[in-house]
């Protein structure tokens, strides 16, 4: 679907991120337009991912929307896949909300997404259905299983690329009765709705680092986070962060007042960054964007005591920052009447650009990717407009204009037609964005909760794939 044939895009302008001033984008017509349609990647085009026998030589390292660390390696020839979740919050029975999946490892098949679930042979090629996994739960002994391939109608899929592999891991179905206190009297204290999430978005590299001087400089980050406990509330903002050469964060510009950042001043990160031995970095007391529990009988947040944990990508020549933070849950001692509780089940991830000015047409192309809406989706960048398309059907599903003109470099507004306004960044052939609102329909109807708000901030990073 042409660009051109989208003229109610509203382009964005003006100073300020929270109020971008609309423009009328110059219309165009025949070969003027550019870029047709969905991001191309036909025959003759460029190879998106590595050769068939050469994927199994790349283990991906990344974070996913669950507040999962990841370790992801994926056999092409073989068809089989091997996932390792390093940090999770995310429990594994709804029995005990403190036993988590930290620590397995899965192993399971992999298949190709049918014929014509992608446009090209060559997307198809590089995408890979994770079907059953199968491993361990070190926390208990127990045996972990992920759903299979059959009856499973929005499965976990990964997109492998250059350097880059994203798309979703396996998910899970989370619910919790909550803490009793004084039975009959406080009880279900923390209690967490039922959900079914059919994957998390993930992000991981082929390539990091524990260099903790490539981190230096100033960033513009955005953040995403879910509270479990308060009906999984969902919270979005954007943040302007400096490093040193020791990785502290000197410096920080919030985005969002009404929420306290750490000591630091920043909202990715508490405690310094310490090196763990896995590839990445730790941070105590993760800075929380969202409203918290409050524990009775004092009627009191529990603290901050979550951890957040820090990848260094290399791709394309760039450092990008992912961050993820994973709630803790400490449910105390029952003849303290759990007074001694720290819950901070808030957790997310975050993404990190380099604060380097970036003009119109400096991130065109089509990117490939999930999002908060727990879907698979394409976004279409052309200067001042952007465009998110169906991967499936090749057709536009949103429209949104893009504005260059902010106070900090690099970060690009964001705004509807309808009036809902976010931001964008990028930086090594990914970006990120977040809109303020309900974009591409919302949540997939497998993954809701009745009582999810319809206005929840929508968030989603995705990887380039044509120019």
């Amino acid at each position: 679907m042409a660009i051109a044939t989208a003229p109610f895009l509203i382009a964005c302008g003006g100073g300020k991120a929270d109020n971008p001033g609309p423009v009328n984008p110059a219309q165009c017509s025949g070969a003027s337009c550019g870029v047709q349609g969905p991001p191309p990647s036909g025959a003759g085009a460029a190879a998106l991912c590595p050769a068939t026998a050469d994927i199994v030589k790349s283990t991906f390292l990344g974070g996913a929307g669950s507040g999962e660390v990841v370790q992801l390696n994926i056999d092409a020839t073989a068809m089989t896949y091997t996932l390792k979740w390093l940090k999770s919050p995310i429990p594994l029975t709804s029995a005990d909300v403190t036993i988590t999946r930290e620590g397995t490892q899965i192993t399971g098949a992999v298949i190709h997404p049918p014929t014509g679930m992608l446009p090209t042979a060559e997307q198809t090629r590089c995408a890979f259905i994770l079907g059953k996994g199968t491993g361990t739960a070190p926390a208990d002994g127990s045996t972990y299983t992920t759903p299979d391939f059959v009856n499973n109608p929005n499965p976990p899929m990964i997109l492998v690329g250059q350097g880059v592999a994203g798309g979703g891991i396996p998910g899970a179905t989370v619910e919790y009765d909550g803490l009793t206190i004084v039975p009959g009297i406080i009880d279900h204290v923390g209690a967490v709705p039922n959900r079914h999430f059919d994957f998390y978005p993930f992000l991981g590299f082929a390539s990091t680092t524990t260099d903790i001087t490539r981190l230096a400089g100033t960033y513009n980050g955005l953040l995403y986070h879910l509270v479990p406990s308060g009906s999984y509330a969902a919270t979005a903002t954007n943040t302007v962060e400096t490093f040193d050469a020791a990785g502290n964060c000197t410096g920080s510009n919030p985005a969002n007042a009404a929420f306290t950042p750490s000591a630091s001043g920043c909202l990715t990160t508490g405690t310094a960054w310490t090196a763990n031995g896995g590839g990445y970095f730790d941070s105590q007391n993760a800075p929380q964007i969202g409203a918290q529990l409050k524990l009775p009988p004092l009627n009191q947040p529990s603290g901050v005591s979550a951890q957040a944990h820090m990848i260094l990508g290399q791709i394309n020549g760039a450092t990008v920052p992912l961050v993820i933070r994973t709630g803790s849950v400490n449910l105390g001692t029952a003849a303290l009447l759990h007074a001694d509780a720290k819950v901070d089940d808030e957790s997310g991830i975050a993404m990190l650009a380099a604060a380097t000015p970036l003009a119109s047409g400096g991130f065109d192309g089509g990117y490939v990717g999930a999002d908060s809406n727990f879907r698979y989706t394409a976004a279409l960048i052309q200067g001042g407009v952007g465009t998110f398309i169906n991967p499936s059907t090749s057709a536009a599903e949103d429209g949104f204009g893009l504005g260059y003109s902010l106070p900090s470099p690099g970060l690009v507004g964001v705004q509807q037609a309808n009036g809902q306004t976010g931001l964008a960044i990028a930086s090594g052939g990914l970006y990120a964005i977040e809109i303020q609102g309900t974009v591409n329909g919302g949540v997939a109807p497998t993954s809701q909760l009745s009582s999810t708000a319809s206005s929840a901030p929508y968030f989603g990073i995705g990887a380039q794939i044509s120019k």
